[in-house]
């Protein structure tokens, strides 16, 4: 599945476009300096340490309430929260597949976040695929920044 992308002046007109050209900058580098061919774990750790370089407030392993109903039916751990209002999915894959793609979507449905960012390390150039939930309200819901569980 070939992951379109966008360039630098059209990020700017996108909803948190400089967010996401940030977030992206940083997968490059963790791309550019370690390569494909790790366990997702190896990028996330990567990726945190340039979250943090980049100045960016996030979350790892960001844990919420599925509903149905209502009533809550299960939880997800979305990989990155950033600025509580951009979900990022890591994939080490060698090819990214439907699957994923519905993944990171469900997961700004369930969230009910507007935007996220799916990321792939596992093929030699990096992948992403900037996603958008038309469903999701323009005013954000109040997002904790205090996690079930955050892992480091």
């Amino acid at each position: 599945m070939a992951i379109p992308t966008t360039s630098r002046s059209n990020e700017d007109q996108y909803e948190d476009g400089e967010l996401t050209r940030r977030i992206i900058g940083c997968a490059m580098r963790v791309h550019a300096t370690i390569g494909c061919g790790f366990q997702e774990v190896i990028y996330q750790n990567a990726l945190g340490i340039e979250f943090g370089k980049e100045g960016l407030n996030f979350l790892r392993e960001y844990e919420m309430p599925i509903r149905y109903e209502g009533q809550v039916v299960g939880s997800r751990r979305v990989d990155f929260l950033i600025e509580k209002r951009v979900a990022v999915e890591l994939k080490a894959v060698t090819t990214l597949e439907d699957i994923h793609l519905a993944q990171a979507k469900n997961y700004l449905e369930a969230y009910q976040l507007r935007v996220g960012l799916l990321v792939n390390f596992g093929s030699k150039s990096l992948q992403f695929k900037r996603l958008v939930n038309s469903k999701a309200p323009m005013k954000l819901p109040a997002l904790s920044m205090n996690p079930v569980n955050q892992s480091v």
